[in-house]
């Protein structure tokens, strides 16, 4: 939304009242009760009521990270924040600086995917002759296709494949779900790898890409797709008692070479 104003902010987002309180223009008590909270994150970011299907493809992305555990660094940084700042809004801050290119985030591979699509319309190709012009471009510049490849699946992702189950049964699949496989498809072939697999982060972009979401939308939802298992983890470590947790020494490895000050402070060049 654009306009001319001389206003500080503008905002179609809420309006507070009185009254009552506005998200989107809808009153707040007209749909509290009424659309699940799926339904009412879409309504807020999109700005339009969703579909049922699309409400429940919400509530799909919503439930698809939920807990890494402490393979994630954001929960490993939560719990070591809380240990000495136990309060539940500093876990949860650490615990979103974990999310980035190599975690938890689709960002990424979301504006890879949009990026790529848009290229796709703009050239007028056929949706397979592009994918295979666009692979060898990447694979002649060395790039990573984000969203291919898992370190046990092969052949298919099983979270992945739900996710696509999932999508198709509620009516949320579309061009970017099919240039996204066209290009899976063609990586595949040319580079010899036919049991790659497009990961459950690739799946999940390309459906949120159709549905409509930016890559930065795209980042937060996944955030906040963590934080009942972060609420989870967090409340476990306020209650464990612990204070300060540190790295043990049996599992740090220290640099033990010592150095001569005198020496080097001299040969720096400086004096008395």
């Amino acid at each position: 939304m654009t306009k001319s104003t001389s206003a500080h902010w503008v905002t179609a987002v809420s309006d507070i009242t009185a009254g009552d309180i506005f998200i989107r223009g809808y009153p707040m008590q007209e749909l509290v009760g009424r659309l699940p909270f799926s339904a009412i994150s879409f309504l807020l970011i999109r700005g339009r009521i969703p579909t049922p299907g699309e409400s429940r493809i919400m509530d799909v992305i919503l439930s698809s990270i939920l807990d890494y555990g402490l393979q994630k660094s954001g929960t490993v940084a939560a719990r070591a924040v809380v240990s000495v700042n136990p309060r539940m809004t500093a876990g949860l801050s650490a615990a979103m600086l974990g999310a980035g290119e190599f975690a938890v985030s689709p960002e990424d591979t979301g504006r890879f995917i949009a990026e790529g699509v848009a290229a796709w319309r703009a050239s007028g190709q056929d949706v397979a002759d592009h994918a295979a012009g666009f692979v060898a471009s990447l694979r002649a510049a060395k790039r990573r296709v984000p969203g291919f490849g898992h370190p046990v699946f092969r052949g298919t992702d099983p979270r992945a494949e739900r996710l696509k189950t999932l999508a198709q049964k509620h009516g949320v699949r579309g061009a970017a779900n099919n240039w996204y496989e066209a290009v899976h498809l063609a990586f595949r072939a040319a580079s010899g790898k036919p049991d790659l697999v497009m990961n459950d982060v690739g799946m999940l972009a390309g459906i949120m890409v159709q549905m409509g979401f930016t890559p930065p939308e795209m980042a937060g939802l996944a955030l906040l797709s963590t934080f009942p298992g972060l609420i989870a983890h967090i409340s476990e470590e306020l209650q464990s008692g612990v204070i300060n947790r540190i790295i043990p020494d049996q599992n740090a490895e220290y640099d033990r070479s010592r150095r001569d000050f005198e020496q080097d402070w001299a040969a720096a060049g400086w004096d008395d």
